[in-house]
């Protein structure tokens, strides 16, 4: 049995359960344990009954130490905080021998219990960003993604989990600043700071909008998961996805099945709600003097990933 646990709230439901699906279709013995960062989600996630699929509630997880922090977190950083939280308290509460956190905006293409395999003995998988060079910002926001992150019950796992949830409750913003960057510049030095880490080599884990580049579509290696980074939905049927350079083929293979996919979800939600479909739609903003100028330099650099929603719904 793989364990794995993920956290969002109503906002990105239907890309939490994308995810969901697309682990469901690839994987036959595994579990999620989710937790609902908002009331609507945890409600409907629990009508609609998923096999394989634990439902944990804000009230549940939430101790002294998160609460205390709490008033002064984003929602976004509280998110980053409460990580660590999420996989401790699904590994003690359900008596889990590892557990595997999975960003929300995941999407798997096949079973990632081969990336999990290939920790052997050590306790603790990480997975580094692979920028591809144009894109690095390993100095400001970490060698190493909080995306795909395999904890095991053991003492050098728990050593590890344990000094990150302390570091994430201490200091958890969305700034780089001496040398930490939200809970993710934390994971630079793990391989000298700590036993049993072992960084994943497997390179069809964790293919990303800032690493797609470097990959030609057609090599024949295993695509395991792709990270939807920045993935947007925007008022007006409009999609961002992004400002990394995307081509066609990137677009076609990820993005337009992706977003076919939470569309599909969308509509079934709304059938149950009668009214929202819970993409977590953007308001544009308003307009700034600045902004012909970041469209000009997005165009030249081939990053205005901009789509009217049917250009992406087309086959």
């Amino acid at each position: 049995m793989f364990n794995y646990c993920t956290l969002f709230d109503s906002n990105y439901l239907t890309r939490g359960l994308a995810m969901y699906e697309s682990l469901a279709k690839h994987s036959d013995d595994f579990h999620l344990y989710v937790f609902a960062f908002d009331d609507k989600s945890y409600h409907l996630l629990k009508m609609l009954k998923y096999e394989n699929m634990t439902i944990i509630s804000l009230l549940e997880l939430e101790d002294k130490a998160l609460l205390e922090i709490k008033p002064s977190r984003s929602a976004g950083e509280y998110c980053w905080t409460c990580t660590p939280s999420v996989i401790k308290y699904s590994m003690d509460k359900f008596n889990l021998e590892s557990c595997t956190y999975l960003d929300a905006d995941l999407y798997f293409f096949s079973n990632p219990a081969v990336l999990i395999e290939e920790m052997d003995d050590a306790s603790v998988l990480i997975t580094e960003h692979r920028y591809t060079p144009e894109y690095d910002q390993s100095k400001t926001s970490g060698v190493y993604c909080v995306q795909f992150m395999t904890f095991k019950n053991d003492k050098n796992g728990m050593k590890v989990l344990n000094w990150w949830r302390n570091a994430c409750i201490d200091w958890c913003f969305a700034r780089f600043e001496d040398g930490k960057f939200g809970d993710q510049k934390y994971l630079d030095d793990w391989l000298e700071r700590f036993e049993g880490v072992h960084v994943l080599k497997n390179i069809g884990g964790g293919v990303a909008p800032w690493n797609v580049q470097q990959y030609d579509l057609l090599d024949n290696f295993e695509l395991v998961f792709y990270h939807f980074h920045n993935y947007k939905l925007l008022k007006g049927k409009r999609v961002s996805l992004g400002a990394y350079r995307l081509d066609k083929d990137v677009i076609d293979v990820f993005y337009k099945p992706y977003t076919k996919h939470i569309q599909k979800i969308g509509q079934g939600l709304k059938e149950h709600d009668g009214e929202n479909c819970y993409h977590g739609i953007l308001e544009r903003k308003a307009f700034h003097w600045k902004d012909p100028l970041a469209f000009i330099k997005r165009q030249l650099k081939a990053s205005y990933n901009v789509f009217d929603l049917h250009e992406l719904l087309e086959s």
